[in-house]
């Protein structure tokens, strides 16, 4: 890792004169928007890699821990996947373990802002944790500043935890309001973030806590340290040759990402609805396919620049509309009018999970296809074989968050790849080289 920059691309991809421009190298600490009161802290050494929780003596200590418990509930309020509330074990662990007093705090869901609301609540993700961890004192409280709260952490105990309620619930959350930030603030003698999925975002629980928290110890728990291993170090180190599949629906959201990575890797496989707007603007006809009409000239750009192929889709499946029943074909080279590509083609397919076979290094972010509906999910399922393959081949391959994770989950194929990022947002972002703010207030590992 060459910084918190993650990347060569230090600048933001902005829309200049109406114009899409590419990253340009440039500072972003302090961040554009950074609340006055934040001021970037000095690195206590000179290593890029941020102190890990359990180099910290948290014996009797408040450990207040940011994590990401923004698990999917169902009508009933049932928590109908775990995994995020499972990847935090080994921050917890080794807190309570070495007799820390841990206060976890999250957020759940996209509340107003303007008080409790009881459909997401973080007390059924309390009682998971407390299902997952046998012997163990978890608490809740239902609120995450105040008087109330603030007695519920002076009574917590060593070895025990408790969950705060939804820190959205409080609208300075997402403000990064001072005022919310110091409330948190009071709560904790040592500040750990674990919460990779919201490390791209500015708010009061990930920045102004610790901006806050003057001379605690500030550190990142097992999980940030896992994704910051895998996708930052294995995209500066990465072992060749080191293939990036990108796809989606739109080129403006991985056009950062594009810029950062094109004169790293040895070829970008574009799929997804993203791969209309290069053909379209290579000449191709592309029917009634969802293109970008101003990023074409962008992706002219783009396909006459330097730096590593672009490999775009040779055939297509396509559909007239996406409701049950529409007619299908597969069609080659151009799309016939009055049809929409809606996944990549089987010898498109192919072609991506044999580049994929043969990396050494694969990162992926966006499906090749509409994968939710099939037969539009073919292109994704038979790409993500090819990443199972390569790993199982000993190759490093990480998968994105967002639709990649959520497709290759629903393939069964989660435990046969590298790594599966739990931020989609964050994800990508280290994937533009651009700069996760929320480190920048964590120590330096020794």
């Amino acid at each position: 890792m060459r910084g918190w920059g993650l990347g060569s691309c230090g600048g933001w991809c902005a829309r200049r004169g109406g114009k899409f421009q590419l990253p340009s190298r440039r500072s972003l600490t302090p961040f554009p928007g950074a609340p006055a009161y934040y001021q970037p802290p000095m690195p206590k050494t000179t290593s890029a890699r941020p102190l890990r929780i359990d180099a910290v003596d948290v014996a009797g200590l408040r450990v207040l821990t940011r994590v990401d418990y923004n698990v999917p509930l169902d009508g009933d309020g049932v928590i109908t996947d775990d995994r995020r509330i499972d990847a935090s074990l080994p921050t917890v662990r080794s807190v309570i373990d070495r007799g820390g007093r841990l206060v976890l705090m999250s957020h759940l869901g996209r509340p107003a802002g303007t008080g409790r609301e009881p459909r997401l609540s973080l007390r059924p993700a309390a009682m998971r944790l407390g299902e997952m961890l046998p012997g163990v004192d978890v608490r809740f409280v239902d609120d995450c500043v105040g008087p109330a709260v603030e007695a519920a952490v002076a009574a917590l105990p060593s070895g025990a935890v408790l969950v705060l309620e939804n820190l959205r619930f409080h609208a300075g959350e997402k403000q990064g309001d001072e005022t919310f930030a110091r409330g948190l603030a009071r709560l904790g003698d040592v500040y750990c973030n674990d919460a990779f999925g919201t490390a791209h975002r500015a708010h009061a629980s990930m920045l102004a806590v610790p901006t806050l928290m003057s001379g605690a110890s500030h550190a990142c728990g097992f999980l940030l340290d896992t994704e910051l291993r895998y996708l930052a170090e294995a995209i500066d180190d990465a072992q060749t040759p080191f293939v990036a599949v990108l796809g989606g629906a739109k080129v403006s959201d991985k056009l950062g990402a594009i810029a950062n990575l094109r004169d790293r890797v040895d070829s970008i496989l574009v799929g997804g609805a993203m791969a209309y707007t290069f053909l379209r603007a290579r000449g191709d006809g592309v029917g009634s396919s969802r293109i970008e009409p101003d990023m074409l000239e962008t992706a002219a750009e783009l396909l006459a620049g330097d730096g590593a192929g672009i490999v775009l889709p040779v055939d297509h499946v396509c559909g007239q509309s996406l409701a049950p029943g529409t007619p299908i074909k597969v069609t080659e080279g151009e799309i016939p009018a009055g049809w929409m590509g809606l996944d990549i083609g089987p010898a498109t397919a192919a072609r991506f999970a044999a580049a994929v076979r043969d990396a050494r290094t694969v990162i992926w972010n966006g499906p090749m296809g509409v994968f939710e509906v099939p037969p539009f999910d073919a292109g994704t399922r038979i790409v993500a074989a090819g990443l199972a393959a390569a790993t199982a081949a000993g190759a490093t391959t990480i998968v994105g968050g967002g639709d990649s994770a959520a497709a290759i989950e629903a393939f069964g194929l989660e435990d046969q790849v590298s790594h599966v990022s739990t931020g989609g947002g964050a994800s990508l972002r280290v994937l533009e080289g651009r700069t996760l703010p929320a480190l920048d207030a964590l120590d330096r590992a020794p």
